[in-house]
């Protein structure tokens, strides 16, 4: 029989966990008719409210299926999938939010995709309803910024909700190490037999998301830095046209013969866009820099504190 591997990161999930894990149980439960097992592969990252203890009961209610990754503090939500990508034993996994906006009613399509010699699952959201008009926007508009400027295509509405088989994960565990990362790219950019299966995203089943506004600037940049280098030659191109319009206003000057006095003001109006050029420039060089200094540091990418239920062959 083959093993699924469902990979959940949680991250002060206590309100919800309970739901979560008995609604997903129900639907994998059917997943033996199909010759398929399942593990759950539970990962606290540093959680501050009662998640820890939830995650304890439900590891020793069920050890046969309920593994637990505890970090020492909170890492965020791509170290969690990392770490679950790292201890996962399944033929095949599959990575999930513990809020059930992931129905986990397309347990069954996954191994199907897999049985039919998928390597690469997509899941894509067709609905979103507890989405505003603003994330729905951004969201948009980060897609499509990021499929213009890098050599991978991210599908518009794709999410952390995916599933690789083994042969997948090894080659991600091995060369995809970075500190500054994007598993969902990674997925999208190793290649193999893919297939896409649409969902609508539930309401979550309690509490409220953990992405602020900050960090989902955050994380657009850092994806941005890992798959494109094109920001780097917005400098050449900025620079070029900085250039340009300083001939225009020489060539302007000479052909009018306009003093000083007249002309001060769009000196002073170039001088302020070719410095607010000049800062933005290398505000971009540093963020690359950033990257490169965090991988030169070469940090852990998490570091767990205890585990539930994994034998020592892991």
């Amino acid at each position: 029989m083959k093993l699924l591997s469902i990979v959940v990161s949680a991250y002060n999930e206590e309100a919800g966990l309970h739901e979560f894990y008995r609604v997903t149980r129900e639907y994998a439960k059917y997943l033996k008719e199909k010759n398929w097992d399942y593990e759950f592969i539970f990962v606290n990252d540093g959680s501050k409210d009662g998640t820890g203890e939830i995650l304890l009961e439900l590891s020793e209610n069920d050890p046969e299926h309920v593994k637990v990754i505890n970090f020492s503090r909170n890492f965020g939500h791509e170290s969690a999938m990392i770490a679950g990508l790292d201890y996962a034993a399944g033929d095949g996994m599959v990575f999930m939010d513990a809020d059930l906006q992931h129905p986990p009613e397309n347990l069954e399509k996954i191994v199907d995709a897999f049985d039919s010699g998928f390597k690469v699952v997509s899941m894509v959201r067709t609905r979103n309803e507890t989405a505003g008009i603003i994330k729905k926007i951004t969201s948009g508009g980060f897609y499509w910024f990021i499929n213009k400027v890098s050599d991978i295509y991210l599908e518009p509405n794709a999410s952390d909700f995916f599933a690789i088989t083994r042969s997948v994960q090894d080659i991600l565990k091995k060369n995809y190490r970075e500190k500054v990362r994007f598993l969902r790219g990674y997925v999208q950019n190793v290649g193999f037999r893919k297939t896409t299966i649409e969902y609508e995203a539930a309401p979550r089943v309690a509490g409220s998301s953990h992405y602020s506004i900050k960090k989902l600037f955050t994380f657009a940049m850092n994806t941005i830095m890992c798959f494109s280098n094109v920001p780097l030659k917005l400098g050449i191109f900025a620079g070029f046209f900085s250039g340009f319009l300083g001939m225009v206003l020489l060539i302007y000057t000479l052909c009018t013969h306009d003093g000083a006095p007249s002309g001060y003001a769009t000196i002073v109006v170039l001088l302020c866009f070719m410095f607010a050029v000049l800062f933005i420039v290398i505000g971009i060089i540093g963020e690359y820099i950033a990257v490169l200094f965090e991988e030169l540091k070469d940090r852990p990418l998490y570091i767990i504190e205890d585990m539930k239920n994994f034998d020592n062959k892991q």
